[in-house]
């Protein structure tokens, strides 16, 4: 059995991903500050962890957890869970790696990222990386999109779907989370012509 690609993203109402946690000085903001997911939500993340064993990043979204997670101490495990995963890291500038247990992947990420659902059980997690994701759609390679949906309108900023992507999505779940956000399960079912 092949391993799932699932990207998670925090994402708005208008299909941003980028910045959410204001670490990128995008001018954004903290954007998913004002929320609480709740304990619905935390369970929801923690099921989505612990069903991975591998985590696949752009070189912007690992720099920012490189610097936090590392030394995070969260009772829940998250961090312990995360540090100790292996990790590969899509960039074609990045040299050195300073997070335990990383990879980087300087080139054919697709074929790179094809051999790593070949080979093992657990999911592949994908957390925002939205220039990561915008080569990987179009090629097929993403199985599930899971969206915390944040009730905000930014206005501006990345998006989730690259421009000129089309694609049917089929609903795999959708739950309502703390303060009016949204979980939803997709998966791209085909491109569209």
């Amino acid at each position: 059995m092949a391993r799932k690609l699932v990207v998670s993203v925090y994402i708005s109402l208008d299909g941003v991903v980028q910045d959410p946690v204001g670490m990128e000085n995008s001018g954004l903001g903290n954007w998913v500050g004002p929320y609480s997911r709740g304990p619905q939500g935390d369970e929801i993340m923690r099921r989505e962890l612990w069903a991975a064993d591998i985590a696949l990043m752009g070189r912007t979204t690992y720099e920012g957890f490189a610097a936090v997670w590392p030394t995070l101490d969260d009772p829940a495990g998250f961090a312990r869970r995360l540090n100790g995963m292996p990790k590969y890291v899509a960039s074609t500038t990045m040299r050195e790696a300073t997070w335990s247990n990383t990879t980087i992947l300087s080139s054919d990420v697709a074929a790179a990222v094809r051999r790593l659902k070949s080979a093992g059980d657990g999911d592949i997690l994908v957390y925002g990386s939205a220039g990561l994701v915008h080569s990987l759609l179009p090629l097929g390679l993403v199985d599930q999109v899971h969206m915390l949906i944040y009730p905000t309108v930014l206005g501006r900023g990345t998006r989730l779907f690259p421009a000129g992507y089309a694609s049917r999505l089929e609903l795999g779940d959708l739950q309502q989370l703390g303060s009016g956000m949204v979980h939803a399960v997709y998966l791209p079912s085909a491109t569209m012509a």
